[in-house]
C-alpha cells in the first residue's frame, strides 16, 4: 500500500518547527505506545541534534505493556532521550511530564528565564488532549481522527514552561513498507487515504499470529484460522458482515476490526516489537543494495548497448586494432 496523505499544511508545520528548534530547550515527542518506532518521525530526528528529548508512550493502556517496556528501553538507549507512559485511564500522571521537563533542563529551571518546550507528533497520537491536561483547561482542539490542530501555537504552562504545540505531522516517504500498514491501521492516516480491505488483511495476518487468543474470544470462534481470509470469513459469519448470495463483506469486516483494534476492545495489543523492527531495518538494507546493483547492471548494459555476437567481436577487433596502432605510435616517437 502507498500511503499517499502528506496535505500542505503538513509540509508547513515541518518547515515551522525547523525554523522554531533553535528556540527551544527541549523536545517533546509524543509516540502511541503500540508503535513507537513507526510513529517515530525521522525528520525530527534528523534536525533534534543534542537537545534533550522526552519520548511520550501515549495510548499505553491500548498497548501489550511487556513490549512497551521493551521499547522504553530501547528508545532511552539513545543518546539524550528519556521516556514516560501515559494513558486516557490515568491522566492525572500526565502531570509528571512537567517535572521531568524542569529535571532535564536543569539549568534554564535555575535561571530567570522560562523553559521552552517543543511538543510534536504523529496525527491522533493524543497530543491535544496531553496538552489541555499540562494546561490545565481547554487549550487544543481534540478529536478522535487525524489533523486535528493545524497550526503552530505557544502555550504557557505556568511553573516556568512555554510550550510550542506543532500540527500532528506525517512525514513525505515512509520507508518501512510495514510502518505503513501500522500508522493506518492505529488510526494515523485518515481513512479517505487509505484501503480498509488491504490494511484489514495486513492486520488481520498479523493479530493471528501475535494475539490469536484475542481474537478468538472477541469474535466467539471455536478456534483460530491460520490464514488471514479464513479468520476475516469466520469473523464475518459472527458478526452478520454477510452479502446478499452469502457472500462475505470483507470491507465491512475489515472495517469492524480495525475500528475495534483502534478503541481497544480486542485487548492491549501492540503492532511491532524491537526484534521486529530489528529485522525489518535488516531488511530495508537488503532490499536497497539489491536495487542499487540492479540499477547498476542496467546501466552498464545501456552502456554497452544490446550488441550481437558478431558487432560484438567487430567492435573489440576495432579496439585492438586503435590500441596495436597507438602502440606502434609510441614506438615511432
Amino acid at each position: 500500500m502507498a500511503l499517499q496523505w502528506f496535505p500542505g499544511h503538513m509540509h508547513k508545520a515541518l518547515k515551522e518547527i525547523k525554523e522554531s528548534l533553535s528556540q527551544v530547550d527541549i523536545l517533546i515527542e509524543v509516540l502511541d505506545a503500540r508503535i513507537p518506532y513507526s510513529s517515530e518521525n525521522p525528520e525530527i530526528a534528523k534536525i533534534r541534534g543534542d537537545k534533550p528529548c522526552l519520548k511520550i508512550l501515549n495510548k499505553f493502556d491500548l498497548a501489550d505493556p511487556d513490549i512497551t517496556r521493551q521499547w522504553q528501553d530501547e528508545l532511552e538507549s539513545q543518546r539524550g532521550v528519556f521516556t514516560i507512559t501515559t494513558s486516557n485511564e490515568k491522566p492525572a500522571e500526565s502531570k509528571q511530564i512537567l517535572g521531568l521537563i524542569r529535571k532535564h533542563c536543569a539549568a534554564k529551571d535555575a535561571s530567570v528565564k522560562s523553559i521552552n518546550a517543543m511538543i510534536t507528533g504523529i496525527p491522533n497520537v493524543g497530543k491535544s488532549t496531553l496538552i489541555n491536561i499540562l494546561a490545565d483547561r481547554i487549550i487544543a482542539k481534540t478529536g478522535n481522527e487525524p489533523a486535528v490542530t493545524k497550526s503552530q501555537q505557544r502555550i504557557n504552562l505556568g511553573s516556568g514552561i512555554v510550550l510550542f504545540d506543532t500540527p500532528g505531522v506525517l512525514w513525505p516517504k515512509v520507508e518501512n513498507p510495514n510502518s505503513i500498514y501500522r500508522l493506518a491501521a492505529s488510526g494515523a492516516v485518515k481513512n479517505t487515504a487509505m484501503e480498509y480491505d488491504d490494511v484489514g488483511f495486513f492486520a488481520a495476518d498479523y493479530l493471528i499470529k501475535a494475539y490469536p487468543t484475542l481474537l478468538q474470544d472477541r469474535y466467539k470462534l471455536d478456534e483460530i484460522a491460520e490464514t488471514e481470509i479464513a479468520f476475516l470469513e469466520a469473523a464475518a459469519k459472527q458478526r452478520g458482515a454477510i452479502m446478499a448470495g452469502g457472500r462475505v463483506n470483507l470491507h465491512k469486516i475489515c472495517e469492524i476490526l480495525l475500528t475495534e483494534l483502534q478503541s481497544g476492545k480486542l485487548g492491549r495489543i501492540s503492532l511491532e516489537t524491537p526484534e521486529m523492527v530489528a529485522q525489518e531495518k535488516l531488511d530495508m538494507i537488503a532490499a536497497a543494495e539489491k536495487k542499487a546493483a540492479a540499477k547498476a547492471k542496467r546501466k552498464q548494459r545501456f552502456k554497452e548497448g544490446s550488441l550481437t555476437p558478431d558487432k560484438r567481436d567487430r567492435k573489440e577487433k576495432r579496439t585492438e586494432k586503435r590500441e596495436a596502432q597507438s602502440q606502434r605510435m609510441k614506438q615511432g616517437r
